[in-house]
């Protein structure tokens, strides 16, 4: 029986990004996609990585996506995605994309363009 991540994998919004529904009038919010390929170890880990970064450092102004590429390859396809875990910021732009478990928190802000 598959974990959480695959099961949850299609659409998955962080409890902190619900707060995305009300209406903002300070800075964009940030909107990251995440795809992963089921429960691969690399992908579990990203998905941990990527819910400790937003906590941490955007908590109640992001939106996380977390995309199965096992369960949606045609929306991995469409965004050009052909290696997993692949953490992409949708916005603000310009769209940036970190490849990775994303282990390193202070690169993964860095390529994201958020420090």
């Amino acid at each position: 029986m598959p974990s959480e991540p695959a099961r949850s994998a299609q659409r998955v919004v962080s409890a902190e990004s619900t707060e995305m529904a009300r209406p903002r009038t300070t800075k964009a919010a940030l909107r990251l996609r995440l795809f992963v390929a089921g429960n691969a170890p690399n992908s579990v880990r990203a998905i941990a990585n990527v819910r400790a970064i937003c906590a941490q450092h955007f908590a109640g102004r992001h939106e996380l996506e977390i995309v199965d590429m096992m369960i949606s390859p045609q929306r991995a396809m469409a965004d050009g995605i052909i290696v997993t875990p692949t953490l992409v910021k949708v916005s603000p732009l310009p769209v940036q994309r970190v490849i990775g478990s994303l282990d390193d928190t202070r690169q993964v802000l860095q390529a994201l363009g958020c420090t």
